[in-house]
């Protein structure tokens, strides 16, 4: 990975959706045995979205594409690509990606699902950019969403209080200044084991505990390294300093992950956005989620250098550099 050299590729549009029913920490307080206080102390979330029982992650990342589609003055019929970045997908096939194409009414647009854990929204991006700078694509449709509720063991404080469920959108296209400026990704298979969920593939399927299993305190230990390791990294290809960064979007799965990693790097709270609070981890919905907050607290302003870092289930890692651009795509 490292700096982009091909055209200029953007983002043009943004769009998300949670679920409706908000479930606090009180609430979860009454299911398992924990405390408004325990929970935000650890993790600096208050509550988190919960999906309907007949909502699927199709249900809640549809709506997020059409307001991305909207927000970026593009038809259906125009995107060409689509790539959707969830560890819960409505089934396994067919993808949710071309359950989405077809309900938007894109027929011809190439589809496929993308796993690679909470940092599935970077990796995706990733990809989109490199089909749309080899003039594979000409506009794509990158979601982000996961349901973990779903997956959950609803009797396990450890990962009950941590995750949230919600979806986010982007389109992508060539622009004419701004843009992506670079990619930094990587994997330790190594590690899969303190992030897993058994009875959900090949190998275990028959295993009826299908809920996620995390080893809390090395995942930890990871992300607080990998986080700050993987933003220097990208910074250093693309030849930028992190004094250059105006807009530090980090994955949402702990405050106190978000905290150390924005000190070690040396980037101010008032250039970290921070919605873990409100939403807990999302997921590959956590960076999207984020990135159209930022927005909407005005900081993505023309030529605003915004880092966006990642890391999940693999474990994986991953970041990119763009620099902002609300111009028209060329």
């Amino acid at each position: 990975m490292g700096s982009a050299t091909g055209p200029r590729i953007g983002i043009t549009g943004l769009g998300t959706h949670v679920p409706e029913r908000v479930l606090t920490n009180a609430e979860l307080a009454q299911i398992v045995d924990t405390s408004d206080e325990w929970i935000l102390e650890r993790t600096g979330i208050r509550e988190r979205r919960i999906a309907a029982k007949e909502e699927a992650l199709t249900d809640i990342a549809r709506p997020a594409a059409v307001a991305a589609l909207a927000d970026a003055g593009v038809e259906a019929g125009e995107i060409d690509l689509v790539i959707c970045a969830t560890v819960t997908p409505d089934m396994m096939f067919p993808t949710s990606s071309a359950i989405l194409a077809d309900e938007l009414g894109m027929p011809k647009a190439a589809a496929y699902d993308l796993l690679a854990g909470c940092t599935g929204f970077v990796y995706a991006l990733a990809q989109a950019y490199g089909m749309l700078a080899s003039g594979l694509s000409r506009r794509s449709l990158v979601i982000g969403g996961d349901v973990l509720s779903k997956i959950l063991d609803w009797e396990d404080r450890s990962t009950l209080v941590l995750f949230g469920d919600g979806a986010g959108a982007v389109v992508m296209e060539p622009v004419e200044r701004g843009g992506f400026l670079g990619f930094e990704l990587g994997a330790d298979g190594g590690g899969g084991e303190n992030l897993w969920l058994p009875g959900s593939g090949s190998r275990h399927f028959d295993d009826p505990d299908a809920h996620v299993k995390m080893n809390g305190r090395e995942v930890f230990k990871f992300a607080t390294r990998i986080m700050v390791y993987s933003a220097e990294q990208i910074l250093g290809q693309c030849g930028k300093s992190v004094d250059d960064v105006d807009v530090y979007i980090p994955h949402q799965a702990n405050k106190r992950i978000i905290d150390y990693a924005a000190a070690k790097l040396g980037i101010p709270p008032e250039r970290t956005v921070v919605n873990v609070d409100r939403y807990g981890n999302t997921s590959s919905g956590s960076i999207p989620l984020a990135l159209t907050d930022a927005r909407a607290e005005g900081r993505l302003r023309e030529g605003a250098l915004v880092l966006m870092t990642g890391m999940g289930a693999g474990l994986t890692w991953g970041s990119t550099l763009i620099e902002w651009t609300n111009g028209r795509p060329r």
